[in-house]
């Protein structure tokens, strides 16, 4: 089949990488010249495990084509996704769906044969139906479906290729045995297909993100309270876990979510529902809670170096909001490196994807280029970020101080093997073994 994917950001790249990959042609459009200019030389915009391999391999192929000519790919192509950015707007919990709007309208100037439109970007529910009274002239030459992506930051290949499962809300049935086709490939290698009214797809994207938000947020306020209590979380999130009913994914304590899904969806979905007089008291306690673990977290440490950071050298291991991606949104990072920047400590960072230009015009906050270097000279440690090649540090060999202290805030290490090499360890709901 044929497909033009609108908008080359985290969602229409992979998703559009991953379609040519099991056999179509894909256009993938995007107005910014120097990003297509980019994809056509090799270069990927965002850092994705096994992304740049797989563009590489289909576009050699020529089933996938960067373009900037949005006339040409809309034409070239019977099914047209919409995967451009859908914000929260500043100072609101409504999302931006201005980009979307205006894809529509373009799409409309550029066709005049039967298309099918596809939201692939997460939207609040109604959207399709606000599509369609913009089409409403032309309504006979499309039709609108909702087709919400589930892919994970790190591991979106193998979510692709693997999916829990496929939905797709339409208001007609037709729509349904074409999206099948497209997708029968990983319907084979046993993905649920499951359709809906295109509301109810709209509203199970917002719903999921919700929910799984809510996990993360339940399990970081028990490890509060596991503080409190000298109870280990990771026992309480391994009993509670391993009941069926509620599943061990999510349950890890940690940080604040952020990324650019949860932050932005919760304010999305409770949005959504205050646009149809229903309150979601649960999801709003989650957005609550959330904003507040930061300021927690930034102050514990601030404690932990004894409410005194005037010169203290912090080092941070990772900034990103989880491993294996480069995207900083919502990261805790960004709200704890500034703070004590400000309070006078001298802060370094590294970060396996790279240095970050939003820390670069911070005074007193510098890039290291590895985890020697960043550790060394360092009074406090503080790990944010789980990426691999932090799971195995010899702290001993690489940092002398001998009051060094280190703030784990993904319960990564052994709390008995820190104290066995006399260094002060801290983490999220786990006694001190200090």
């Amino acid at each position: 089949m044929k497909l033009c994917m609108i908008g080359t950001g985290y969602v229409g790249l992979v998703s559009g990488t991953c379609f040519a990959d099991i056999g179509n042609q894909v256009y993938c459009v995007d107005k910014d010249k120097s990003k297509i200019d980019k994809l056509n030389s090799g270069i990927s915009p965002i850092y994705e495990p096994g992304l740049d391999e797989l563009i590489k391999k289909n576009y050699e192929s020529k089933r996938l084509i960067f373009t900037t000519d949005i006339k040409k790919a809309i034409n070239l192509s019977d099914l047209i996704f919409i995967c451009v950015g859908t914000p929260t707007r500043k100072g609101s919990l409504k999302v931006d769906l201005s980009y979307v709007y205006k894809c529509v309208k373009e799409i409309l100037t550029h066709t005049k044969r039967k298309k099918i439109i596809i939201t692939k970007s997460t939207v609040p529910v109604g959207t399709g139906d606000e599509i369609e009274k913009i089409i409403k002239k032309k309504k006979k030459l499309f039709s609108v479906i909702s087709n919400p992506e589930f892919l994970r930051e790190g591991e979106a290949i193998r979510d692709f290729r693997y999916p829990d499962r496929i939905v797709i809300g339409s208001n007609t049935k037709n729509e349904f045995n074409i999206m099948r086709k497209l997708y029968l490939p990983l319907i084979n290698k046993g993905a649920n297909f499951f359709t809906s009214s295109r509301r109810g797809a709209e509203l199970i994207k917002y719903a999921s993100n919700g929910f799984l938000a809510t996990k993360i947020t339940f399990i970081n306020e028990l490890a509060n309270l596991c503080e409190k209590l000298n109870v280990n979380i990771e026992d309480v999130s391994l009993g509670i876990g391993s009941d069926s009913r509620i599943g061990g994914r999510f349950l890890r304590a940690g940080p604040a979510y952020g990324g650019s899904c949860f932050p932005k969806d919760t304010k999305g979905l409770v949005s959504a529902a205050e646009r149809y007089e229903t309150n979601l008291s649960i999801v709003k306690s989650v957005i609550s809670s959330n904003q507040k673990r930061v300021k927690l977290l930034t102050n514990r440490a601030h404690k932990i170096l004894g409410n005194n950071l005037k010169n203290k050298r912090i080092s941070f291991l990772g900034v990103t909001f989880k491993p294996n991606t480069d995207d900083m949104r919502d990261s805790t990072s960004l709200k704890m490196i500034p703070y004590y920047c400000k309070k006078g400590a001298k802060v370094s960072y590294y970060d396996p994807s790279g240095e970050k230009k939003i820390f670069s015009k911070i005074k007193n906050c510098i890039y290291k280029k590895n985890i020697k270097d960043n550790c060394k000279d360092s009074d406090l440690i503080i790990l944010l970020t789980e990426w691999d090649e932090f799971k195995s540090i010899d702290f001993k060999k690489i940092n002398k101080n001998k009051n060094l202290k280190i703030y784990d805030l993904r319960n990564l290490y052994d709390p008995n093997e820190m104290k066995k090499n006399k260094i002060k360890y801290y983490s999220i709901g786990r006694p001190d073994a200090n």
